[in-house]
């Protein structure tokens, strides 16, 4: 069978290897230069396959003022005139549950869970796929003891649901935290504790991508990767997508699939279906380590801050921040300031502050938290979009899935609470 994958983000890539080796003919389709070039270029990789909790909860409701007057807020949100963001934000608001949070997080650690067995697999039978992998293992810590106790509930929920030992939580008070990552001693009379999953991975985004990438490649001559070259939309006829639009003309196959992070939900918007994703701008540093003593040996989630700690390669990734405010990926110097800032106070002296390489990419979110998988209302489209700042952690997962369910299989992992509901489609009330 052919198939047109539309993005060459992780996502996409990660769906497009599947299918490359289940013996499709695949087609890939991007308007950059290469491969993971936006959001999946510098994310902040991490691995969570177990602390998926998701923004949209309840403890939104009492930080909503500050973080609309604060500057610095880690999550800041811009008015424009635009209806999709209005209509975005309320969802958003009405997804802040507890109802709804734990139903999202139930979702979210099965699709987790499944990608780390795939993760693991995945090293094991491309042992020369280079990406930095570690099994680094995840500290979150927290500065309030509300936020604290909040977390103990999550981790107890989440243990139930599990039902195993592998993917174990500990709730730690502020000296067992420094006592496992020393590094944090500077935050010492800042923190209250923490939750630390040991199970948990980092890795490089980018690099992971371009190597699966270059497997598809090597898998067959007939396998294409059609770079710079823009989607200008979907042609539809009789509700079964027949052919994409682009900058190099038509393009035709016999499924396609739809995996272009935020430009997801112009292209599928001529088709009547409304997705429900908006970007969430995200930022990251990195620069090389020039103490290795200061630097974390964990990955480490500052969570009243929204920032993640993960050293890469020798270089220590910084990530955080999210900016409700349009579509473009200006750089904006306060935002760096602010990361730089918060990192010279958690982990001073850690990085080289001399060769930061600051970047911004845009997080394709939806309001729930969780993304948008399987069939579309129309023939041929199937959809693997919305992950937000989970992409990385859940597209192999993701892409597994699609495969299996383009080649009429079960798939590997249920997606049950991340299908687009039919009845609902042409709506923007989902998911």
């Amino acid at each position: 069978m052919k198939v047109i994958v539309l993005g060459a983000g992780v996502v996409g890539v990660t769906t497009a290897y599947y299918l490359a080796r289940d013996g499709h003919q695949v087609t890939i389709v991007d308007r950059n230069q290469g491969a993971a070039l936006e959001a999946s270029y510098a994310n902040g990789g991490q691995l969570s396959y177990s602390y998926v909790a998701p923004l949209a909860d309840p403890g939104v409701w009492p930080k909503l003022v500050p973080w609309l007057l604060s500057s610095t807020s880690p999550v800041r949100y811009r008015p424009q005139l635009d209806p999709h963001q209005w209509r975005w934000c309320l969802q958003f608001l009405a997804a802040c549950s507890s109802v709804r949070s734990a139903e999202t997080t139930r979702h979210l650690l099965r699709l987790g869970h499944a990608s780390r067995r795939l993760m693991h697999e995945l090293l094991g039978e491309e042992p020369e796929l280079d990406f930095a992998w570690a099994n680094s293992g995840k500290l979150v810590v927290y500065r309030d003891a509300a936020s604290l106790a909040a977390a103990r509930r999550q981790v107890e929920f989440q243990q139930r649901l599990a039902g195993d030992s592998e993917h174990s939580q500990e709730v730690l008070d502020a000296a067992a935290c420094i006592a496992i990552e020393p590094a944090l001693d500077s935050l010492r009379r800042e923190i209250v504790g923490g939750v630390h999953t040991p199970s948990e991975d980092s890795a490089d985004c980018y690099r992971f991508t371009v190597g699966l990438l270059d497997r598809i490649r090597a898998a067959s001559p007939d396998n294409r990767c059609l770079f710079d070259t823009v989607i200008h939309g979907l042609r539809v006829s009789q509700d079964e997508v027949v052919g994409v639009e682009t900058s190099a003309g038509l393009l035709e196959a016999d499924a396609y699939v739809l995996a272009s992070g935020c430009d997801s939900a112009r292209l599928a918007r001529p088709l009547g279906v409304a997705l429900p994703i908006y970007p969430l701008k995200g930022y990251s540093l990195t620069a090389p380590i020039a103490d290795p003593d200061a630097a974390p040996r964990l990955s480490v989630t500052d969570f009243q801050r929204k920032i993640v700690y993960a050293v890469i390669d020798g270089k220590l990734r910084v990530a955080g921040i999210a900016d409700i405010g349009g579509y473009h990926r200006t750089i904006v110097p306060a935002r760096v300031a602010t990361l730089l800032a918060e990192a010279g106070a958690a982990f001073p002296g850690a990085m080289d502050e001399q060769q930061v390489e600051a970047w911004a990419g845009l997080r394709p979110a939806t309001p729930s938290g969780r993304p948008i998988l399987g069939h579309s209302t129309c023939r041929r489209l199937w959809l693997n979009v919305g992950h937000g700042a989970l992409g990385f952690t859940l597209s192999l997962a993701s892409g597994r899935a699609l495969a299996d369910l383009i080649a009429e299989q079960a798939p590997f992992v249920s997606l049950d609470g991340f299908t687009l509901p039919r009845a609902t489609s042409r709506k923007a009330g989902h998911p």
